[in-house]
């Protein structure tokens, strides 16, 4: 079985640091939770870390099919709900310029099955993915 390790370290009062490999990503909160909005909150890299991994699988499929398609882009939305805080409802939209949209949607349904970060949240979060 693989295992994927990052480091998070304190690195002020409220601001820690992520290293990933050789990349390095701040966390922190916004000033009106106290923050110091040094860099995003882990609820919102949550979500930076599904697009990523659902747009890196969509640009591969992409790729490897030679669709013709470019200036892809997902817009990730959350929604929030409190006691205990967290997300319920994730929804992607995937835009950008293609001719074939059955297509887009075909590789956006392979992408979201070959996603880590979506199927580690499947059954506890509703995912829908909407081609514009």
């Amino acid at each position: 079985m693989s295992e994927i390790k990052i480091n998070v370290t304190q690195v002020s009062d409220i601001t820690s640091e992520a290293t990933v490999r050789t990349h390095k990503i701040l966390v922190d909160r916004p000033q009106e939770k106290g923050g110091e909005d040094n860099g995003a909150m882990g609820g919102e890299l949550f979500l930076v870390a599904l697009g990523g991994c659902f747009m890196s699988n969509l640009l591969a499929a992409i790729l490897a099919r030679e669709v013709n398609a470019s200036g892809m882009s997902v817009d990730v939305y959350g929604k929030l709900e409190d006691t205990p805080p967290r997300f319920t409802q994730v929804t992607l939209k995937i835009s950008g310029n293609y001719s074939d949209s059955e297509e887009i949607e075909r590789l956006a349904l392979m992408s979201e099955k070959a996603c880590i970060v979506a199927n580690t949240i499947k059954g506890s979060v509703t995912m829908e993915i909407i081609v514009n």
